[in-house]
């Protein structure tokens, strides 16, 4: 892997360093800045009146096209995390998991495509991919947010949506001289009591402090926050149309599949489940300023994060079976099977699984950073920043499946083979079920356990960052300052998976035989409330039938070969599990990016303009180790290649591929203050989002034909993508209202996005060109004459060339309605409204016939609104926040990306202050139990209903 050399550094500061040479000295007068902050008349205001009016002045004096949020003081959000709070902000809406808002969408573009950072570092992610998880980062110790719409060159390119800035607290700027503030809130979910053993309460404490010492030049913030929390939802789950067969009988039909135009499409099947479980956030922030003198500030801070949850999936899988199985009284939605009468045949695997699923994810965020800030001389500010980003995820996926048997009392039970299945899907309404052996689903003398698996899941992801920044302020008509600097980063991500399995998820294992159950290990669960009519399974005990069926313990997952092609000796194993090996490796990243930018101050006749022009140079050197598979060619390199037990396989060569690449960044930022009130923005920029870090992982072969020399691969993932691009443009009227009581914006946006990751053949691949170890010749067996190899098909994920436009539009009011008389002076309204349209499609076929669906995460039409009022000490508010259908991952099942009905989240708060320190607070989220519902590509063709409740909150506040 090649290393950047601190020349291109140097070339970068001379650059710039000429650049403000040239500009200081052409300057022929200075125009004076208009002092806006200083004419602004502030109303004192209170409580969440005060956060939007602060967040106002925050956007209206920002350098480019933004929006913002703001606390009062650590602790003062209400939200669960960060990502609910940013959802109530104009342009940004989110995908909920489990109830919650974890990704967000940036005008129509999903989570990839943000990027995020922590006091201005670089932020790594548990996912494996560049998005961050919001709720991880506690809203109790975030002191304000922005998300930057449009770039500039300082800014850390990574954004082609936008860029989400958090900021934890700076004490020195702190107003008191000590600030103490605690919070105690109990938490309920009123669906936790349909789940069996679900838990229905929890909490969430925080307390933080923020103090300035030795004469205001030593400043000290502390914070905790912690979150315990049920996570409960009810939920049906439709499966993938992944077959065929001909269900109606229909003469000369040909809208079929094009190898059997006479077929329907069929489903996988569906899933029944209740989940339950228990989410444990521990939030950790500190902070240190030094101040000593004047012009020099050096501070230090440290931010944690801990997200343990433990979960359990439980209820009914149905196996439809496939071609196997016989459909009568087939019900079609276009060429679709939607409803019908499955039967098993004897050659067929149709059946109903009884699941009870065990996840565990043990998360951690850890973030470090010193900065100083020097300011050299009344023009020269320099500014250093070390950084240190880490990630590590731990997930345990554990599955248990249980089977019906004909008794399970026999001393060689046998399976159930009398299957018979009626469904009849119902659009977004839950389906019609039936079932022959629903009366055996709970009883222990017909299931048994037959087969226990477990797939974990281990990411690591780090990044170490270095940063310097210079910033000079020059006497010109102009530009009143300079700014250049440069940023090297290092990244490493890799990934670890293991297995063990136990038994037959199909039917009654003969060498690793069934477990019967016994009263002591097992519930009767019934469904309550709009499920009701499903039929009643059994819950299991994991750990009681886990001891019964390994009395010595169960073994722990390993990564190993399994019995894979390559193995000298599979030691017992029956099964391929050369995936656990592949699948784990490391991603190498690494970015040195240098900017040069002049911050424009300027008038045109009388009309001041501000903004900043500038240029962004990013040179990136990616690459991933990989296993290659050379069919045991010794030529080639091949390897004996040992895994965690002591498989040894023969085949692979250990490689590491990769590719190098320069970017050139160029963005500007112009605001025309048109008034003393009213400005307009416009924005332009070349912007770049890298692709998924996971997705860069290298699992790729490559191999020579004996016979035709011809050289074939593929690779599921690549470690040669290139970033997505995209040439973006915005334009935003603002008009802030007198004394500061609210604003109304107009913003409209266009995005040109070259192209999306997309899997398909190359052709003519220069395999030995792009780091594959591959012969010239190959010996023809037949023949034994040398045959010269020839580049053939490389099938792999790649930047296609399909990209297109993104495009909307963006209203946003607020006013604090404080000219009206008393009492409804402390009326307020919160609200936006976002459009936008994109030529982007992608092709689907997971509902069997093939369709157009939308660019993932983008909803025409997302509204938001919040009605506030305060009186005194009293304050409500309710928030409304409305998107329409939109495409995102399909809930429970990763990369099935489906289509997301239209939702609307109501949420609702009161407060009231018994003293200037002491409050209290009720929340309630999802008020309306909105459900999250999915479908494939046709609404009648049902993917999910899943509804999780309503949270309701209450506690307490004291701040001193």
């Amino acid at each position: 892997m090649g290393k950047f050399k601190l020349s291109a550094l140097m070339l970068a500061m001379f650059a710039a360093s000429s650049v403000l040479a040239a500009v200081e000295s052409d300057a022929q007068s200075t125009v004076k800045k208009p002092q806006l902050e200083e004419d602004l008349e502030v109303i004192e205001v209170r409580g969440f009146s005060r956060s939007l009016i602060q967040s106002l002045n925050q956007k209206r004096f920002t350098d480019t096209v933004s929006e913002q949020l703001s606390a009062d003081d650590l602790g003062a959000l209400p939200d669960v995390s960060m990502a609910d709070a940013l959802t109530r902000l104009p342009g940004i809406s989110a995908v909920r998991t489990g109830g919650q808002a974890a990704e967000i969408n940036i005008r129509g573009m999903s989570g990839g495509f943000v990027f995020s950072t922590l006091n201005g570092r670089e932020q790594v992610s548990t996912s494996g991919s560049r998005s961050i998880e919001f709720d991880q980062y506690p809203s109790e110790l975030i002191s304000s947010a922005a998300v930057y719409k449009s770039p500039k060159a300082s800014l850390i390119e990574g954004g082609v949506a936008g860029t989400v800035e958090l900021q934890t607290a700076s004490p020195l700027d702190n107003d008191q001289q000590h600030k103490f503030v605690v919070n105690a809130r109990g938490m309920y979910n009123d669906r936790a009591s349909e789940v069996n053993d679900a838990t229905e309460f929890g909490d969430r404490i925080s307390f933080s402090y923020q103090g300035k010492y030795l004469d205001d030049t030593l400043g000290v913030a502390l914070g905790y926050a912690r979150l315990f929390q049920p996570s409960v939802a009810t939920q049906f789950i439709g499966l993938a149309y992944n077959d065929n067969k001909d269900v109606d009988g229909v003469a000369n039909d040909t809208n079929g599949p094009e190898l059997k135009p006479e077929n329907e499409y069929i489903s996988e099947g569906f899933e029944l489940q209740h989940l339950g479980g228990e989410e444990t956030r521990n939030g950790y922030m500190a902070a240190i300023e030094w101040a000593p003198v004047d012009n020099f500030k050096l501070k230090g801070d440290v931010f944690l994060s801990r997200f343990d949850t433990e979960s359990f999936a439980r209820g009914l899988r149905v196996k439809l079976g496939g071609p196997t199985a016989t459909y009568t009284n087939a019900q079609l939605e276009g060429n679709s099977v939607v409803g019908a009468s499955v039967n098993r045949t004897s050659k067929g695997y149709t059946r109903v699984e009884i699941v009870n699923d065990d996840n565990q994810d043990f998360d951690e965020v850890d973030s470090y950073g010193v900065n100083a800030d020097w300011q050299v001389t009344e023009r020269l500010n320099v500014n250093v920043d070390v950084s240190l980003s880490r990630a590590k995820s731990n997930f345990r996926n554990g599955l248990l499946w249980a089977l019906v048997a004909e008794d399970a009392s026999a001393e060689e039970p046998v399976l159930d083979k009398n299957v018979s299945i009626n469904y009849q899907l119902n659009g977004l309404n839950l389906p019609d079920v039936g079932f022959n052996q629903a009366a055996a689903f709970s009883d222990i003398d017909r299931v048994m356990v037959s087969k226990y698996g477990i797939y974990p899941y281990q990411n690591e992801d780090e990044v170490s960052a270095y940063r310097l920044d210079f910033k000079y302020e020059l006497n010109n008509s102009w530009f009143s300052s300079v700014e250049f600097g440069a940023r090297y980063s290092d990244r490493e991500y890799s990934n670890n998976r293991s297995v063990f399995e136990y038994g037959n998820d199909g039917d009654f294992s003969v060498s690793e035989p069934p477990l019967r159950l016994t009263n002591d290990m097992v519930n009767v669960v019934d469904w309550e409330g709009d499920f009701s009519y499903f039929p009643s399974y059994l819950a299991i005990d994991l750990d009681k039938a886990l001891n019964a069926w390994f009395p010595e313990g169960a073994p722990e997952p390993v990564k190993t070969w399994g019995n894979a092609d390559g193995v000298v000796d599979s030691q017992g194993y029956t099964t391929n599990y050369s995936w656990t090996m592949l699948q784990s490796g490391s991603v190498y990243e690494e970015v040195l990016s240098a900017y040069a930018m002049l911050n424009l101050n300027t008038e045109i006749g009388t009309m001041p303009v501000l903004g900043n022009i500038g240029i962004r140079r990013v040179d990136t050197d990616q690459s991933a180790t990989i296993l290659e598979n050379v069919n045991g060619d010794l030529s080639l390199g091949a390897q004996n290649i040992t895994d965690s037990i002591g498989i040894i396989n023969k085949n692979y060569l250990p490689n590491v591929l990769g590719t190098t690449y320069t970017d050139y960044l160029p963005s500007l930022n112009l605001n025309f203050q048109l008034t003393d009130n009213t400005q307009l923005r416009f924005a332009a920029a070349k912007v770049m989002s890298r692709p998924p870090i996971n997705r860069l992982a290298g699992d790729a072969s490559a191999q020579a034909d004996k016979t035709s020399g011809k050289i074939n691969g593929s690779s599921t993932n690549n470690p040669f993508l290139k970033p997505f691009y995209a040439d973006q443009y915005d334009i935003s009227y603002e008009h802030y209202f007198d004394e500061s009581d609210g604003a109304l914006v107009i913003a409209g946006f266009y995005k040109n996005i070259d192209s999306f990751i997309d899997t398909i053949a190359i052709e003519g691949f220069d395999f030995k060109g792009n780091g594959f170890n591959v012969p010239d010749y190959i010996e023809n067996p037949v023949s034994g004459e040398q045959v010269a190899t020839t580049n053939g098909t490389y099938t792999t994920a790649v930047n296609n060339a399909n990209g297109g436009y993104i495009r909307g539009i963006e209203l946003a009011y607020t006013q604090v309605f404080s000219f009206l008389p008393a009492p409804f002076d402390g009326l307020g309204f919160n609200g936006s409204y976002s459009y936008t349209e994109s030529e982007v499609e992608s092709i689907t076929s997971l509902g069997g016939e093939t369709v157009t669906q939308g660019l993932p995460g983008l909803s025409k039409n997302v509204l938001n609104g919040t009605l506030f009022y305060s009186l005194d000490n009293f304050e409500t508010r309710l928030n409304v926040r409305y998107r329409s259908d939109f495409v995102s991952e399909q809930v429970a099942i990763n990369e099935q990306v489906v289509n997301f009905d239209a939702e609307t989240v109501v949420d609702f708060q009161t407060s009231y202050q018994f003293t200037d320190s002491f409050g209290m607070l009720l929340q309630v989220n999802n008020l309306t139990d909105e459900p999250t519902q999915s479908y494939f590509g046709n609404e009648n063709i049902t993917g999910t209903t899943q509804y999780f409740g309503r949270q309701v909150y209450l506690g307490f506040t004291y701040s001193h």
